[in-house]
Parts: C-alpha cells; structure tokens; sequence
C-alpha cells in the first residue's frame, strides 16, 4: 500500500473516532512528530555562507543598520 493510500484509509478511521481525548493526544502527536521533522530538514551552513554572513553583519554594524536588544525588546512587546 503506497503513502497516498495509508493517509486516506488513516483519515477514513480518524473520521470514526467519537473520544475526544483520543483526538488530542493524536494532534499532540501531530504537532510534535511535525515539529521534529520541520526541525531535521535543516541543514548546516556551509563556512563560506557562514563568513558572508558575519561579513554582511560588520558591514551592517559599520554603517549603522543595528537595533540595540533592549529597543528590540521593546519593539517586540508592541507586537501583541
């Protein structure tokens, strides 16, 4: 049985579940196996990215393109 097919057959008995504690702990589920994927599909910079970077950062900082922490902080709490 391919992948296409086990998810509608999946969906099909999740449909029939009537206990809504067992539907948490199935999106409980979800959302960590999600978080764990999202979280294994990054992959490492390599050194010449990494030093374009800190090269953009002095560049930025020499010509003043920064934000203190503590104004970002601030700028942060507005958000909500």
């Amino acid at each position: 049985m391919n992948l296409e097919a086990r998810k509608i057959e999946f969906v099909q008995e999740f449909l029939k579940i009537q206990s809504e504690e067992v539907v948490s702990k199935l999106e409980k589920l979800l959302r960590k196996e999600s978080t764990s994927l999202t979280n294994n599909q990054f992959e490492p910079m390599t050194m010449e990215d990494f030093n374009d970077r800190i090269d953009k950062s002095m560049e930025d900082s020499k010509n003043g393109r920064i934000i203190k922490a503590v104004d970002l902080k601030v700028k942060i709490d507005k958000w909500n």
